[in-house]
């Protein structure tokens, strides 16, 4: 009888034909076990390696400012670039972050309350996109088309409908795209991937992770500042000129909770959804290998503890995949204890540090004869991975590269994601088919939230319509 765990070619153990196959790649061919990789060809996009990139800021808040123009210009030496625009719907934001690169750069920068100001603008080479969810598609989608990269905010986009626009825009204009998961850049993940690669993990049965937090006085009640006001803020979308509302939202009149605590309420974003799991969702998809869209996604979502909003306080995500690996998600608001990082495989398991620095590789008992235990700590980078995750984009602007959060990572991620809202706010199962790009329930009727104006009618519960949200 032959032994699952020998090469198909030399009948040797894994273990001996893994130590002597020459290369991690040769191990992975001739195991026939997927990488995930970008395409590393050049293309007539690339920039030169030493070409300066110009960069313009839509979006400079909490995130955009701290996360990108404040750690951006800390490494615009190294990373050879300019920050040439500051665009936010805040005339006082976008102030703000225009006398912070001045005083600290000798770079040429204007301020706008008009992305489009800052598309249309030749001279900048790609955007950083930091807005509210809603705005991600248009924004990103008319900056590619008008020739830039763009590096984008988690969740990629509001809904799923927006995420395949967003997804068939990077594939006609060839632009690079990064998601802000950054912790999709931390070593350990890459180490994991590299294991699985290997052919140490066999088929892979389970996957786990989660993002807890306890707030007592409620996840994201940023303070509201005493200048944001009607004046200073374009809220309404009107004709000829962009404000910070959905163009079907005008009836809520200005509203500074919303303006600031815009994650609380179902028409700017999923919540923890959006939030907290997609930190979760795209290392631990990444380190699979291979990617896949999901097959079919279950959610729990309650609110018991947190009444000041719409969207859950604990939320937890199953979801199931092609290859036979399912994948569990949990996040809360409210507790901070959850589960470890972990990658289960037929022949291994793995288990990752929260901090991206360490992992160790444990063999299942029946396959210990077959594979030794290894440990590995130190791997980089860890900790805050956010320069690492912009220098990898600018990489891979310069040579050709696939982001590590890619778009075609990016769009399985909000696939699940949309799926989890949807099964959530409906109490079904969500089935996907990737090739017709349907949503269907579990006895095979199709779910028609697929576009914007389908998906956005579930913003009308179930906490009530959006009219009494907003005040």
């Amino acid at each position: 009888m032959s032994n699952k765990n020998q090469s198909p070619k030399t009948g040797e153990t894994r273990r001996k034909f893994l130590k002597t196959t020459g290369t991690v790649a040769a191990a992975a061919a001739a195991l026939k076990v997927p990488v995930y990789a970008g395409n590393k060809a050049p293309s007539a996009n690339v920039k030169g390696a030493n070409e300066k990139i110009v960069i313009g800021f839509i979006g400079v808040g909490g995130r955009g400012f701290n996360a990108h123009v404040r750690q951006m210009r800390q490494s615009a030496a190294g990373n050879n670039i300019s920050q040439a625009a500051m665009c936010d719907v805040s005339k006082h934001r976008a102030n703000a972050a225009k006398d912070f690169v001045a005083k600290n750069s000798k770079d040429p920068v204007e301020a706008y309350t008009d992305y489009r100001k800052v598309i249309e603008r030749k001279d900048i080479d790609a955007v950083v996109c930091a807005t509210v969810d809603h705005w991600h598609t248009p924004i990103c989608v008319e900056a590619m088309e008008s020739g830039k990269d763009i590096y984008v905010e988690k969740p990629m986009t509001r809904y799923l409908g927006e995420a395949f626009k967003l997804y068939d825009a990077v594939k006609r204009t060839k632009r690079k795209v990064q998601v802000g998961s950054q912790i999709t850049s931390c070593g350990n993940f890459a180490k994991a991937a590299e294991l699985i690669a290997q052919g140490k993990m066999g088929p892979l049965v389970l996957a786990q992770g989660s993002y807890m937090r306890n707030n007592p006085k409620g996840e994201w009640n940023y303070r509201l500042q005493p200048w944001a006001t009607k004046g200073d803020i374009q809220w309404t979308t009107e004709k000829g000129k962009i404000g910070w509302l959905r163009e079907d939202m005008k009836q809520i009149g200005f509203n500074a909770d919303h303006y600031f605590r815009w994650r609380k309420y179902l028409p700017y974003c999923a919540g923890l959804l959006g939030d907290l799991i997609p930190h979760r969702l795209f290392p631990l998809m990444r380190a699979t290998g291979k990617p896949e869209f999901p097959s079919r996604v279950v959610c729990l979502g309650t609110r018991k503890i947190t009444p000041d909003r719409d969207v859950s306080d604990n939320t937890q995500v199953l979801a199931e995949f092609p290859n036979g690996m399912t994948l569990i998600v949990t996040s809360s608001s409210v507790n901070e204890q959850g589960l470890n990082e972990t990658i289960r495989g037929q022949y291994g398991t793995m288990y990752l540090s929260t901090n991206g620095s360490s992992l160790e590789y444990k063999p299942e008992r029946p396959f210990a004869e077959e594979f030794d235990p290894e440990s590995y700590t130190n791997l980089a980078p860890s900790g805050n991975t956010t320069p690492q995750h912009h220098k990898n984009w600018l990489d891979c602007i310069r040579n050709g590269g696939e982001p590590v959060a890619g778009i075609d990572l990016a769009i399985k991620v909000q696939t699940v994601i949309s799926l989890a809202e949807i099964a959530d706010r409906r109490g079904t199962m969500a089935h996907f088919d990737p090739k017709t790009r349907k949503i269907t329930d579990g006895s095979g009727r199709e779910i028609k939230a697929y576009d914007y104006a389908e998906e956005a009618k579930l913003d009308q519960g179930p906490y009530g319509p959006i009219k009494e949200i907003g005040g």
